[in-house]
């Protein structure tokens, strides 16, 4: 009976190893957003299905902390007689260890699990912190998943641009700077870049999960199971050392003795400077230099964003028409269109348009309050129809053989009241002011942040997120290292960069408003850039009070929106075509 949960399961594994506690994250050996099964222990334990948080188990108590977008998913979620929840952010980890944990205490963690940032604010706690040499969770999680082993496929350099031996010279270039001998790499988006490779181990997620060690002298030798291989050329497997997986700590220890080793300082994990500095070598801590060449996007790559924009907005509009003609019948007849229905409807839109992988995340389709949730993901549980007396929420994407997309739109079916018409107005004033912007080259994420808040700020009113986020190339829907975000960015923006634009506004209980474009920096003088729109899908202007746009943003409006319908009228579904020229006739025609 003790071992009856896996709570009570993990607790009696620490007792028998004499341990006070263990630190289990909801983290891989790569620190990826999105975790596979297989190494989701933090949803195991705990039943949080979120995408960021940590637990913090003890003899007597055990603890989750999560952030603030996931406060009331925790609570439905979490059994709370098990877990007491605490804020990832406003309570951390470290203050609670120093604070309510007794001196000397024996903490478990996995270093291949902690970054090396948290692993320094962790041990500067009164508490002793014990790395373990195997997984535990290998003896108590019982039914756990295997490791993914996805196939992996070539990414032609009809699509990505560069050969994989141009990209290894430039990031070999760069270690040359550094004075070091050799790059670990632990960020799977970077090993798919430079390999040019796309993994399939994850839905939605398409890089293989696999380490790399690239030397100066240009040797690469890559860490991944051999089965995923199989499909790749020879004429790639012959440039590089295959090596098992597992066996990428035990490398990094052979190699160390008098190596310079340079070691990501945000994403690799802890493991890696014990393997390294513990075995007589030198770590340099830095950004891994292919994270910011990698959000340089050369011209083939921006040329296949622009393409496989002008195919999902073909999808977005045939699906609009659908929604737009079929909300209001089904109401009507008493059988309302859900937010599972017109989710599947989408996708079966994007399933028609060519160069269509799969998604590039979980669609949040989102009606009524269910949009006042950032994450929202519809169930069978919270499935709510679609009606003329809410408003609806739908930010979806599409993974394309020769790109990414990434956009939201909030729409309404029927009048809705000045309060929301006035919160709607405010988030699409922040779009445009952004969106419209001209900045300095070398403008940093942070610097632009507030052009987005300034019309929800005139009226009190802000929202809990970012602004915008990189985009990879058929690669992760949020790539480092670019953020636009009150949180400082260092990374210089420039032309090249491919970013969201993204404000919103939600008041809990009641809806969530969210606008959002994908876009290319481009330059537009010397010394100045702006963002080039490349996402193609009408703005809905039935929730806009027309009279608080100013000239020029309703002149914006109207030509996005021409560029929009001339781009597109070739493309969509006959039946869909009267709406989209409804949808976008200029403002005075709406408004009229």
């Amino acid at each position: 009976m003790q071992n009856s949960t896996p709570l009570s399961a993990l607790r009696s594994l620490l007792i028998t190893q004499g341990l006070d506690g263990m630190i289990v994250p909801r983290a891989d050996a790569h620190q990826s957003e999105d975790c596979t099964p297989h190494d989701n222990k933090l949803a195991w334990l705990t039943g949080f299905s979120g995408s960021a948080g940590l637990a913090l188990v003890l003899r007597d108590r055990a603890l989750i902390f999560v952030d603030g977008r996931y406060q009331v998913q925790v609570r439905a979620e979490v059994d709370l007689n098990d877990f007491e929840i605490h804020h990832l952010h406003d309570e951390p980890l470290a203050d609670y260890l120093q604070t309510h944990v007794p001196a000397g205490a024996r903490i478990a963690f996995e270093p291949l699990l902690m970054a090396n940032s948290q692993f320094e604010a962790l041990s500067a706690t009164h508490c002793k912190l014990v790395a373990l040499e195997s997984d535990p969770f290998d003896t108590v999680w019982h039914d756990r998943p295997a490791a993914p082993c996805g196939l992996i496929r070539e990414m032609p350099i009809e699509i990505s641009g560069e050969s994989s031996t141009q990209k290894r010279a430039r990031i070999i270039e760069a270690l040359s700077k550094h004075q070091a001998d050799i790059l670990a790499i632990t960020l799977p988006d970077n090993i798919a870049w430079l390999l040019n490779v796309r993994g399939s181990d994850l839905n939605m997620v398409p890089v293989p999960f696999s380490f790399a060690l690239l030397h100066r002298t240009g040797e690469l030798e890559w860490f991944v199971d051999s089965r995923k291989t199989t499909s790749l050329p020879n004429a790639l497997l012959e440039t590089l050392t295959l090596s098992a997986q597992e066996d990428f700590v035990a490398r990094c220890q052979q190699l160390a003795p008098g190596k310079r080793v340079l070691v990501d300082k945000d994403y690799a994990p802890v493991a890696l400077r014990f393997a390294i500095e513990q075995h007589g070598g030198e770590v340099i801590w830095s950004p891994d230099p292919i994270t910011f060449i990698k959000a340089n996007k050369n011209a083939t790559e921006l040329a296949g964003y622009r393409e496989c924009h002008e195919q999902d907005g073909a999808a977005w509009v045939n699906f609009l028409a659908w929604l737009a003609h079929e909300v209001p019948l089904r109401e009507a007849a008493g059988n309302p269109v859900t937010e599972l229905e017109a989710q599947a409807k989408q996708l079966f839109y994007r399933q028609q348009q060519p160069g269509f992988i799969e998604q590039s995340f979980g669609t949040i389709s989102a009606s009524a309050s269910n949009a006042a949730m950032c994450h929202y993901h519809s169930s069978e549980q919270t499935n709510t129809p679609i009606t003329s007396q809410a408003m609806y929420l739908n930010d979806s994407g599409g993974q394309y053989q020769n790109g990414t997309t990434d956009t939201t739109r909030t729409l309404a079916f029927g009048p809705q009241n000045a309060q929301r018409r006035l919160h709607y107005t405010a988030v699409l004033k922040g779009f445009l002011s952004l969106i419209t912007l001209q900045f300095p080259s070398g403008s940093q994420g942070h610097q632009l942040d507030a052009f987005a808040r300034r019309a929800l700020w005139e009226l009190g009113l802000d929202y809990d997120h970012g602004t915008g986020h990189g985009v990879g190339h058929q690669l992760l829907i949020h790539e480092q290292p670019h953020r636009l975000a009150k949180k400082v960015n260092p990374w210089p923006l420039a032309a090249g960069n491919i970013m969201t634009i993204e404000p919103g506004y939600y008041l809990a209980g009641q809806y969530g408003i969210r606008i959002e474009n994908q876009v290319e920096i481009v330059e537009s003088r010397p010394g100045f850039c702006k963002f080039s729109t490349l996402t193609l899908v009408p703005i809905d202007l039935n929730l806009v009070e027309l009279h608080l746009l100013s000239d020029t943003e309703k002149q914006w409006i109207d030509d996005y929106h021409q560029q929009v319908r001339e781009t597109l009228s070739p493309r969509v579904n006959s039946e869909a075509r009267p709406w989209l020229f409804a949808a976008t006739a200029p403002i005075r025609v709406q408004a009229n």
